[in-house]
């Protein structure tokens, strides 16, 4: 008796970008943890694939107009931070953390979080807001980026992303 063994799935990589598209949840708000969605959402953007950006939990602050301009970066509990973790619970450790990065974020030419919005935006890019998140943080859309196109829910998200690539950060 001979058993059949299905072949491995081989990615097809000589198709070019036509019709790739990319889903990001974006779940945390503080400064450190911004950039990774937006800088992937801004680099696809630039090859030409579409993007869909997804703000959950604390990764609303990002979209809501009172916070956006405002993430922090704390030192305090973070190891790759590479200082004794004792300081980052001195008083104003955090303020100055967060001065810092926003120094050398600027000192390589990427802007603040809105700015960078802002360009995803205009190149196209999608922004949508979590509607569990929306609530429980007692938040409208009137409080968010006037770019974000909705609140929608999760089920919404996952069914118009199909087929996408999807990163969580």
């Amino acid at each position: 008796m001979t058993t059949e063994v299905a072949p491995a799935p081989v990615p097809k990589f000589d198709q070019g970008d036509v019709g790739r598209r990319l889903a990001i949840i974006c779940s945390k708000g503080n400064l450190d943890m911004a950039y990774p969605g937006l800088v992937l959402a801004n680099a696809a953007l630039g090859e030409g694939v579409e993007v869909h950006l997804f703000f959950t939990f604390w990764g609303f602050d990002m979209i809501t107009k009172k916070t956006m301009a405002h993430l922090k970066f704390t030192p305090l509990g973070n190891t790759a931070t590479h200082m004794p973790q004792g300081l980052g619970g001195i008083p104003g450790m955090t303020a100055m953390a967060t001065n810092m990065l926003r120094k050398q974020i600027a000192s390589i030419g990427v802007p603040d979080v809105p700015e960078f919005l802002d360009q995803i935006s205009a190149s196209g890019g999608h922004l949508w807001a979590c509607r569990m998140s929306a609530d429980m943080m007692h938040v409208g859309k009137e409080d968010l980026r006037d770019d974000v196109e909705a609140i929608i829910n999760a089920s919404d998200f996952i069914e118009m992303t199909a087929g996408a690539q999807l990163l969580f950060i």
